[in-house]
């Protein structure tokens, strides 16, 4: 019998608006997530451990658990602590950090993981892995998708804006992933999952072409569902290749090259989109995106996060070496130190200082 359709791997529950956290008992009470309301949540001791009170009444069968960091022993522990619970779901309430130790520990101890963000800061929010910090640095674990995710905007409002913008360049760096993808597809041969990148591009195209700005409901809406939906993508891809290309390889560089000084993620993650646009041509493109990072005070240059050119030339000549065997930009020009130099230079001069 021929295959009709497919299986996305997706949340049953998506709940994006302001209030959603006055309706989270009864999310979790569906019969999918928590019949008996047995719940473990894991919260930071900073905006997590203000909204356990506000929360803790709604949920009267739920443990909390706080956690301290975002390494992978903090996960570790956190699963350890969690295992003999008999609980029906793991929560996850907070930013990027407490959200991939409760995604790690969930699938640790076999639950599905309910993924309440308060800030909008990348798109790990709803993506199948968990980014932890190890003794070698970082890495970046396989973990099932969120069950459910629960972003409530008054909350997201309130998170200082920085999370917000960071949240915006990893958005936008999906339009220069997904080309990235397309290039490697016709260097290459490799395969590109159609629906992956469809999802991926709108999400980025969304919010690039969007007139609002961070302190917008309706603009916070659609990055937060671009955020989701970007996470949905590499479920779908099963791989991180419709949200990272270039400008990830850049923002990988800066952290393993610069650990001490390196900006967010976003605003890295941007960066390094607007100029690897520039890097496959597409000065339009380019233009468009450094224009719409500017808008919303997110970096173009080196020097706008604190880097001089020198150091973001060896950024770029090092970035290819952080993901062996993923073919960008960057590896289908392979420039020599003199031509990143010659090339910045050019772009630099294309988008204004």
């Amino acid at each position: 019998m021929p295959v009709l359709t497919r299986l996305i791997p997706s949340p049953v529950v998506v709940d994006i608006r302001p209030g959603a956290l006055n309706d989270l008992a009864s999310v979790l009470a569906d019969q999918r997530i928590s019949a008996s309301g047995k719940l473990a949540v894991a919260i930071s001791g900073g905006s997590g451990a203000r909204l356990r009170e506000r929360l803790a009444p709604a949920l009267p069968g739920a443990s909390w658990y706080e956690v301290s960091g975002g390494t992978l022993d903090d996960a570790i522990q956190l699963a350890d602590a969690m295992k003999s619970g008999r609980y029906d779901a793991v929560v996850g309430l907070g930013g990027g950090k407490i959200i991939d130790c409760a995604k790690f520990a969930a699938a640790r101890i076999g639950l599905p993981l309910v993924a309440v963000a308060t800030n909008l800061s990348h798109d790990g929010l709803c993506s199948p892995v968990a980014t932890l910090d190890n003794d070698a640095g970082r890495g970046s674990y396989g973990v099932p998708n969120p069950i459910a995710v629960v972003i409530d905007l008054d909350v997201i409002r309130e998170a200082p804006a920085r999370f917000v913008r960071s949240g915006i360049g990893d958005a936008l760096s999906n339009i220069s992933a997904v080309a990235d993808w397309e290039l490697s597809a016709r260097e290459t041969g490799e395969q590109i999952d159609g629906l992956a990148a469809a999802m991926a591009r709108q999400a980025g195209e969304a919010v690039l072409r969007h007139p609002g700005g961070v302190g917008d409901d309706a603009f916070l809406q659609v990055l937060a569902e671009g955020l989701v939906l970007t996470g949905i993508s590499m479920s779908v891809a099963g791989d991180s290749r419709p949200a990272s290309g270039a400008c990830h390889e850049i923002n990988h560089a800066f952290d393993l090259t610069f650990p001490k000084r390196a900006a967010s993620h976003g605003e890295q993650c941007g960066l390094g989109a607007v100029f690897a646009m520039h890097l496959r041509g597409d000065r339009e493109a380019s233009a468009q995106m450094a224009e719409v990072l500017r808008r919303h005070r997110l970096p173009v240059l080196p020097s706008d996060i604190g880097f001089s050119v020198e150091e973001f030339v060896r950024v770029v000549e090092f970035a290819p070496k952080t993901r062996p065997g993923r073919y960008t930009i960057l590896e289908h020009l392979d420039l020599t130190t003199e031509q990143i130099r010659d090339a910045y230079a050019d772009y630099a001069k294309a988008i204004g200082s």
